[in-house]
């Protein structure tokens, strides 16, 4: 999801466990539509070194340094800041073995201090509450809690001080596996931005042969709600290749919330057999965006939260890109993921390869709670306890289908 407003862009230039995943969903292909490089493709080695290093990707006004950690693995490399914990890029090879960059993200530091929040929150951590809270309010063991208006008239991810703009400190290492992790802890005090209780976090990203994993942790000494996410968005023909009408989607979800005009859930789970939200079986995204539908105009395309089938770890959703023949595959144990087609994007940002973003150049996977749950009470619970730990996973899996 994106604030409907951005700032403009920075001109300034700056420094630039092995998961085993079952249950795939079957492939749909052949939709037309051609896509060109943003930069020139290169071909992956039949095989890469495993491998983690790091660079000094800025500094902050403050003196803070930020620093930029790449993930080698076999056939992906990805690059994570510590500023907002973000997954700047996210390399991975085509069906004939040519790699591209399938993440939205900025080429500096400037930018992402600038224009990612308020703005399209590329790649970032998000907490301590994923998606909206109605009129940033709510009510925890009899006392009610005001979190900052950042999406008129709403709370939206966090606050305007979130997660996704505070220096995470870095542990990198490698797991059992010989697989290269990275752990990103924050600890967000008492308070902050209205939220009670001392809330400390782990994101722990870890890049295996074909997998990025992501492994949340918290605990807080005080009652409080959590929510966490990363917010990436995606185009598998290639950053700043342009719209991602083409691409295939499949969600696992029989069931949506419906939202009121600000983005809200009503507090139903509504079926969505009948309406431009069933994506039980693949579907190209802009087949039916522009749909007459209340839900597609409330949204300006899709910005909902599907409630996800069956419970455990288990295929989340699906996308293919047929020209590439790239394959996204997610799996998650939570209960809800949220579906944007980067309808804010406006023509006012420049991402890493210098080429403009436009209205629906990129799609972001939420994995999530259901967005307002502690104004629902018939919504999963997002309280956390003293002495209980939130955990919560999601793997991203690339593949390719041969035609």
């Amino acid at each position: 999801m994106l604030k409907r407003s951005v700032r403009p862009r920075s001109r300034r230039t700056g420094v630039a466990g092995r998961v085993i995943v079952a249950g795939a969903v079957a492939a749909a292909v052949a939709v037309a539509g051609t896509a060109a490089s943003a930069a020139p493709a290169r071909t992956m080695p039949a095989t890469m070194k495993a491998n983690i290093t790091k660079d000094l990707f800025g500094t902050l006004d403050d003196g803070t340094k930020v620093w930029r950690y790449t993930l080698t693995n076999s056939r992906i490399r990805v690059r994570i800041i510590t500023y907002g914990g973000i997954v700047q890029t996210i390399e991975v090879p085509d069906r004939r073995g040519r790699v591209t960059n399938v993440a939205l993200g900025f080429a500096t530091l400037d930018d992402y201090v600038a224009s990612n929040n308020p703005g399209p929150y590329f790649g970032a951590l998000i907490g301590r509450y994923a998606n909206r809270i109605a009129e940033g309010t709510f009510t925890l063991d009899g006392v009610t809690h005001q979190l900052p208006i950042n999406n008129d008239p709403n709370s939206l991810h966090g606050g305007t001080d979130s997660f996704d703009k505070r220096v995470w400190t870095p542990t990198a290492g490698r797991n059992s596996a010989g697989d290269p992790t990275l752990r990103l802890a924050l600890t967000s005090p008492d308070g902050d931005q209205g939220y009670p209780g001392t809330l400390r976090a782990t994101a722990t990203y870890t890049v295996t042969d074909d997998s990025i994993r992501v492994d949340y942790r918290a605990t807080t000494d005080k009652a409080t709600i959590v929510n966490l996410t990363n917010h990436s968005y995606f185009n598998l023909a290639g950053e700043g290749t342009g719209d991602i009408n083409g691409h295939l989607m499949q969600l696992n979800a029989n069931r949506y919330t419906p939202v009121d005009a600000t983005l809200i859930p009503t507090g139903q789970l509504a079926p969505v057999a009948g309406t431009p939200l069933d994506f039980t079986k693949p579907v190209a995204i802009g087949d039916r965006i522009r749909d007459n539908f209340e839900q597609l105009v409330f949204g300006r395309g899709y910005d909902h939260n599907w409630v996800l089938n069956g419970s455990g770890f288990r295929l989340a959703a699906r996308v293919t890109e047929p020209t590439t023949g790239r394959v996204l595959s997610m799996f998650t144990d939570q209960p809800g993921i949220q579906f944007y087609s980067g309808n804010f994007l406006d023509g006012t940002l420049y991402g890493t390869s210098g080429r403009q973003y436009r209205q629906g150049d990129g799609f972001a996977l939420e994995t999530q709670h259901f967005p307002d749950s502690p104004n629902h009470a018939n919504f999963p619970s997002t309280v956390l306890r003293p002495g209980d730990t939130y955990r919560t996973s999601t793997v991203y899996t690339f593949g390719t289908t041969h035609h």
